[in-house]
């Protein structure tokens, strides 16, 4: 009789704790920044076709494990055309700060000055939700993303190939770490390559091995804290011949094969948290 009067407590302390957890779950701050990226997300702001890349980004599961909230004051290094803009910027527009770090002006590169052109013209479109944006940029020949010591977290959004490409990753990385208080975070999504096929240097095809990265940002200092697979996509085989960029929404092949890669989806992705270590 004590025994089962022993398995009956415990079923009644383990039954407490789980109610407890859901009551936390679905209470306090984080309830109320997922309300609010519900609210953004379904913003007449994004277009549909941006709308339609939810399922393959997770935005709003890959924000709330970054740690995003609206008093963060944030960095997204290399926004390009404006994707998570849409998200971030409206969400800390009244209690945070959000420092857009864009490529590096290159007068060479139609691409990257055409890009540029279009990130600004879009900012133009919404100054209610856009106007608070700082702008800052990073590139070969170095740039702050944001004054030393002053922000709470760094994003990047499968950019580190192409620093990677450029030779500049640890430069970059070490921008980043800079900018970030003692404590804050850098949270990281990749294209994530395959383990058993050694890393190019260089990351021709876009994707990096999850080891590799880790290893190369945390030699600039970084520690790494945890691992997501929010954007993870088992189907991806990684051993195409246009690279990453053969899966959609890019399709390299054209209409070659469109129909496999279209089912395929978008890459799999990497999701690490890092922080930045407090000053001893």
């Amino acid at each position: 009789m004590k025994t089962m009067g022993l398995r009956a407590v415990s079923c009644v302390v383990a039954m407490l704790a789980v109610a407890g957890c859901a009551a936390t779950s679905t209470s306090g701050p984080s309830s109320a920044i997922s309300r609010d990226l519900d609210r953004i997300l379904a913003g007449e702001q994004r277009s549909a076709e941006n709308r339609a890349r939810d399922i393959y980004r997770h935005p709003k599961e890959t924000l709330l494990f970054f740690g995003l909230r609206e008093n963060t004051k944030v960095v997204e290094v290399w926004p390009g055309g404006g994707w998570y803009t849409e998200i971030i910027a409206p969400l800390v527009s009244a209690k945070g700060k959000y420092y857009a770090a864009r490529i590096q002006a290159d007068p060479q590169s139609k691409y990257i000055t055409d890009g540029l052109k279009s990130y600004e013209a879009k900012l133009q479109t919404r100054p209610d939700l856009y106007g608070k944006i700082q702008l800052t940029e990073l590139g070969p020949s170095g740039g702050e993303v944001a004054p030393p010591d002053s922000v709470d977290l760094v994003l990047t959004f499968r950019n580190m190939h192409n620093w990677m490409g450029r030779d500049y990753a640890p430069q970059a990385f070490a921008s980043m770490y800079r900018a970030l208080k003692p404590g804050g975070v850098l949270g990281v999504v990749e294209h994530r390559g395959n383990p058993a096929v050694q890393q190019d240097p260089k990351a021709k095809n876009g994707y990096v091995n999850e080891d590799y990265a880790i290893k190369l940002i945390e030699g600039a200092g970084f520690k790494l804290v945890a691992k997501s697979e929010i954007n993870a996509n088992p189907k991806d085989t990684k051993d195409y011949e246009g690279g990453v960029w053969t899966l959609p929404p890019t399709y390299r092949m054209g209409d070659k094969d469109r129909e496999k890669y279209a089912a395929i989806g978008e890459s799999d992705r990497l999701t690490l948290k890092f922080v930045k270590p407090k000053k001893k």
